[in-house]
């Protein structure tokens, strides 16, 4: 054991303690300050010796959020979290972009997904009727509440069928 205080003569002197970074075998290191270790299905960060941060393999949103973190705090820069977990600069800077903007929650936010399905088998079928009727598109759009955009998206999938008027 090192002692951090010698005594020379009748005055004190201490010299400062350097923490050296030790990692256990088995880690990848980030830098010369940061590392991360796999033990089973578990990711831990290093700082030095002391695990910091700890998440689930699968766990993606906590990833991106620790990657950012590490980062924001200036203890990785964007090169070092590319490096290490093979992603893409961009990817780094729209993690950072969440971070600064919406906070750790921005990353378990439910993601934003598309609207129920406007033409279900009943709607397509009712569509299909009148336009064998003879009804103009835009005409069965607007009867059955439906864009007329989304109407002539089916047309064009083949999903409907639209009678041509011959002169």
């Amino acid at each position: 054991m090192i002692p951090d205080v010698f005594i020379l003569s009748d005055e004190v002197t201490s010299m400062p303690q350097m923490q050296l970074p030790f990692f256990p075998q088995g880690t990848t290191e980030i830098n010369d300050r940061l590392g991360i270790v796999r033990e089973g299905d578990r990711i831990t960060y290093l700082y030095g010796h002391m695990g910091i941060f700890t998440h689930h393999v699968q766990d993606v949103p906590t990833f991106r959020m620790i990657a950012s973190q590490l980062y924001v705090n200036g203890n990785a820069t964007q090169s070092e979290i590319r490096r290490t977990f093979g992603v893409t600069d961009i990817s780094v800077k729209r993690w950072v972009k969440l971070y600064r903007e919406k906070g750790t929650a921005g990353f378990y936010e439910k993601r934003k997904t598309r609207g129920a399905v406007v033409l279900t088998e009943a709607v397509l079928a009712t569509a299909q009727n009148l336009l064998d009727e003879g009804l103009e598109l835009a005409v069965v759009a607007e009867r059955l509440g439906v864009k007329k955009d989304t109407m002539q998206k089916a047309v064009a999938a083949g999903r409907l069928h639209s009678i041509k008027k011959t002169l």
